[in-house]
């Protein structure tokens, strides 16, 4: 591997893998990426386990041969049926999707929890020394004067630490909420992985968000209302779930509509993005580098050049003026 200037292999059956891609630019200076988009053949997810790990296996072996030094599967179908496959396949390190967002969870659970409970013990701390400088000066002075004056300090002192709604004794302190597509929730590989994790999970389908967003409407009245049901129909399920994972790369594009989704509903919860989580993860698998050199990027698609510029610049959130036409076969 070059360890100054890796080249990273990115892989998806579409677009959605360019959110992961978009988070990893800033992350890892001097990289040059290679992203493929298998659009000949998506969408996977309605695909069997066999053809879905073919498909899966001939996009990988491609960035390979292309010279990658890693290879990210930024796609939650693949990742979920295909991934031992992969890495058993190709002699380079594979990272996919979906345990950097269920690792990404339980980090942000641990720290609240930590914060939580630090947060409790110097309140409970700070109230009893309080309480027991309020009855020296009882003792010492019979002032009640002096007495009243302690008082504000002791409220402020045992005040409600700003947490989540959970606290860390509750065993449903960090139950996750995640979002996904029907593929991917049928596979149960974010439960699976939040689950080994210590982290209760209810795993909900949305499968009209895909297309919405792949229509372009972020924004648009119809995709606030589907996400509201959704939402509606998913905390009926998971009323007291604290953290929202996004388990589909098209998701990141919707983070803003589902926070004032979440607001609009009163429940406030922690939005992991799994995207973010996975360029987090494949910046720590590499040495670090003190490169100054801007990345680069070559694109790569098995069908329909101009609709992968159009919306992938979306996704990107930069234009992609140039992409090589590839065929992998059926």
């Amino acid at each position: 591997m070059n360890n100054t200037n890796p080249t990273i292999g990115v892989f998806d059956s579409g677009f959605g893998g360019l959110t992961v891609l978009r988070a990893l630019l800033p992350l890892i200076p001097g990289a040059h990426y290679i992203y493929l988009g298998d659009t000949a053949r998506l969408p996977y997810g309605s695909k069997s386990r066999e053809t879905i790990t073919r498909y899966a296996l001939s996009s990988a072996r491609f960035l390979a041969d292309q010279g990658a030094d890693l290879l990210v599967i930024a796609c939650n179908t693949a990742t979920a049926l295909s991934l031992p496959d992969i890495q058993h396949s190709l002699p380079i390190p594979v990272i996919g999707v979906i345990q950097p967002g269920a690792q990404s969870a339980k980090d942000q659970s641990t720290a609240s929890d930590q914060t939580t409970v630090t947060d409790q013990i110097t309140a409970a701390d700070q109230t009893t020394a309080a309480d027991q400088t309020t009855a020296a000066d009882r003792s010492a002075l019979a002032d009640r004067s002096a007495v009243a004056h302690q008082t504000p300090v002791i409220l402020s002192a045992a005040k409600n630490p700003r947490i989540s709604p959970a606290q860390p004794q509750n065993p449903q302190a960090s139950h996750v909420l995640v979002l996904a597509t029907a593929a991917t929730i049928q596979s149960h590989a974010y439960l699976a992985a939040l689950n080994a994790l210590g982290l209760p999970a209810t795993e909900k389908a949305c499968p009209l968000l895909v297309p919405l967003v792949e229509e372009g409407w972020i924004d648009h009245p119809v995709t606030a209302e589907v996400l509201r049901i959704y939402l509606l129909e998913a905390l009926a399920e998971a009323p007291r779930a604290s953290t929202l994972l996004l388990g589909c790369t098209h998701y990141p594009l919707l983070k803003p509509l589902i926070e004032t989704t979440l607001h609009n509903l009163h429940h406030p919860m922690r939005i992991i993005d799994s995207a973010e989580a996975t360029a987090r993860a494949v910046a720590a698998h590499l040495p670090i580098t003190a490169s100054t050199d801007a990345p680069t990027c070559t694109f790569y698609a098995t069908d329909s050049i101009e609709k992968f510029q159009r919306l992938g610049t979306n996704f990107l959130g930069q234009p992609l003026n140039e992409v090589h036409l590839i065929d992998l076969g059926g």
